[in-house]
């Protein structure tokens, strides 16, 4: 297919079944699917990454007289080709060994030699972009993609391309060598250099890669925070400090990406002590995953690139938990329902969506997150039988949760009480100028059993802080979706979402978990309004039936200050106004209302939803009006 035309298509909407989504609804895709009944892991994985690799196959490039996009995998979502396309070729290649059908094979041959005329430099590097000016560092992911096909799949290939297949891949182990530690930069490229030295050294039968890795290996240990061994080092630079004295956490590429490669290192070396405490890590990193196989990034430093089920450009969380099963019954549970979470948000054009509701709101799906989560499960399928035979083991952490767990290392709260599960975050560590996660003592996530999110968090302004990494957004009409305080003054918005230095307390009594959040209303420079600070108080109330909202007012005569709530519904649920001060969201298999203290409004917007984005649903835009009277707002299940 002709570039051009391939344009054409995919801005007529031709290409892709964007409103299709597995053939579920979203709320279904959410809920389903987390029961611990046998599952037979393996045949989902085989048949995930068969889907994942038609869906690939269908965008990749047929155009011999076009030697720059030639062979390569053309994005339906950003409408360009992304430089780590080439990650496909492993994946490929596996399809192509077991399945034996030759279009695999003719695709990883096709995706390895674009990249090789048109992002490949002299010094054995891949860049970002067809640009040799654009970012390198992605040459690791590339060097274990094309060191996991030799590994595994070498003999399926012509034996002069397997020598400059090897070759090339010598190339880039010296361009490793020579840049890579563990403080080259964000540390998932110095944890995930640790695999791919282990491979190449296996591969080339090379000792000095492995000698590397050693050397960096004991550094590894000291990159764990304490109490709760979350893995640091996602920020500029890697050991930066906040104001609080917070170090740099992302949860989304923690789990995806570096701790599956220090996974893979410890095991290989044998290093017992690093082991366990990759073990108690895992285990702090997966309180924050949710019961349906999501993980709850609402809080991390590269929120900018969370999608619900992960991170957009990482390669799942599957590797370093099943790896690890045999230490804890719950992590072979963890690998399980991400994966089954992944199936639903994988279309029928065999596309992963980067969110729950991007079908809904017709954003056609990205293809990085197929090439990149693709290269983890050939590697399931790779290694030994017992990774893709895991059974489900014990239940999530957040799933028997009960009352309040605080992360001090993030100051984060993880909130449960019967079927809800709530996330509250003052963590002040900014990945990029502006670039706020949920910070302010605002909800990150507010999660129901029955239908999964009903708030959650996204940047306070969409930033594309990674443009050759992120999806642009098609709206002209961008709006926060994280639960807030906010006001206009003087052409500024000033919302507690600002708030770096936001105070949070917690108690439990009664059968309720409270929080109250001491805030201020600021700009996204921190600055408070020119007539005067707006401090405020917002607590949050969960028991067994309800979540609730409530805010004192802070002075009289001030501004119009709004507490908004943006309620996640996709545009087909039926929105019922009983009165003034209510509503109904009538979902496929509950219904969710909305009751407040004040007059309850929709803000008006273009479109039935607004959309986000980050992590990509669809939101009712509810409103109250602050006046000189306390608000409260409670949100509850009921039919």
């Amino acid at each position: 297919m002709q570039r051009r035309t391939f344009l054409a298509l995919s801005a007529a909407g031709l290409l892709l079944p964007i409103n299709s989504c597995s053939g579920t609804t979203s709320e279904s895709m959410v809920t389903s699917g987390h029961s611990l009944e046998s599952s037979d892991f393996e045949g989902l994985v085989e048949r995930l990454l068969l889907r994942w690799g038609d869906g690939m196959l269908a965008m990749q490039v047929d155009s011999p007289g076009d030697p720059t996009t030639h062979g390569a995998l053309m994005c339906p979502a950003c409408g360009r080709i992304h430089g780590r396309c080439m990650d496909a070729v492993y994946p490929f290649a596996h399809l192509a060994k077991t399945t034996g059908e030759e279009k695999y094979l003719t695709a990883a041959m096709g995706v390895m030699e674009w990249a090789e005329r048109n992002v490949s430099q002299p010094d054995g590097s891949w860049t970002v972009m067809p640009n040799p000016k654009t970012w390198r560092g992605i040459s690791v992911f590339g060097a274990i993609a094309l060191a996991e096909t030799l590994k595994y799949h070498g003999g399926i290939f012509p034996v002069d391309l397997q020598k400059r297949w090897r070759a090339r891949l010598s190339r880039v182990g010296e361009y490793l060598l020579a840049n890579f530690d563990l403080n080259f930069t964000n540390i998932n490229y110095g944890f995930t250099a640790l695999h791919a030295f282990i491979l190449i050294g296996e591969v080339l039968e090379e000792g000095k890669y492995e000698a590397r890795a050693r050397v960096l290996g004991k550094d590894a240990k000291q990159w764990f925070t304490k109490p709760n061994t979350l893995l640091f080092g996602e920020g500029k630079p890697s050991d930066a400090l906040s104001s609080k004295g917070l170090r740099p956490v992302d949860l989304g590429y923690n789990v995806e990406e570096s701790l599956n490669g220090v996974a893979h290192y410890a095991l290989h070396v044998g290093d017992e002590e690093l082991l366990d405490l990759l073990t108690r890590s895992l285990e702090g990193h997966l309180a924050f995953m949710l019961p349906d196989g999501g993980w709850d990034n609402s809080w991390g430093t590269r929120q900018a690139k969370w999608s619900y089920w992960g991170s957009r450009t990482t390669d799942g969380s599957q590797t370093a938990y099943a790896l690890m099963a045999g230490r804890n019954p719950a992590f072979a549970t963890a690998a399980i329902r991400t994966t089954q979470l992944l199936e639903r948000c994988t279309a029928a054009n065999g596309l992963i969506y980067g969110g729950l509701h991007y079908a809904e709101h017709g954003v056609p799906p990205c293809i990085h997150h197929t090439f990149a989560h693709a290269k983890p499960l050939a590697a399931l399928l790779d290694g030994p039988a017992a990774l893709t035979a895991l059974e489900p083991g014990d239940k999530l952490p957040r799933e028997v949760a009960d009352g309040v767990r605080h992360f001090p290392e993030v100051d984060v709260w993880l909130l449960a009480r019967g079927p809800w599960r709530a996330t509250v975050s003052s963590y002040d560590f900014i990945y990029k100028e502006h670039c706020f996660a949920a910070t302010g003592g605002a909800p990150g996530m507010v999660w129901h059993e029955a239908v999964g999110p009903l708030f959650v968090a996204s940047m306070a302004e969409y930033i594309l802080v990674e443009k050759f990494n992120q999806q642009p957004d098609p709206d002209d009409e961008e709006f926060a979706l994280t639960p807030r305080l906010e006001a206009m003054i003087d052409g500024k918005w000033y919302t507690n979402l600002y708030d770096l230095g936001a105070k949070v307390a917690t108690t439990e009594g009664d059968g309720k978990v409270n929080v109250w959040a001491e805030v201020q209303l600021l700009d996204k420079e921190q600055l408070p309004p020119t007539a005067g600070t707006l401090p405020y108080t917002i607590a949050y109330t969960i028991d067994e039936q309800a979540f609730t909202f409530s805010v004192e007012p802070s002075t009289e005569g001030g501004p119009a200050v709004r507490l908004v709530l943006p309620l996640v519904s996709v545009a087909t649920d039926e929105v019922k106004r009983i009165d003034e001060k209510t509503f109904h969201v009538v979902k496929p298999d509950s219904m969710v209302v909305v009751q407040a203290t004040g007059p309850l409004q929709i803000k008006e917007t273009k479109r039935e939803r607004v959309f986000n984005m980050v992590p990509g649903v669809q939101a009712l835009p509810l409103y109250v009006e602050m006046g000189t009277e306390a608000v409260s707002c409670r949100v509850f299940l009921a039919g």
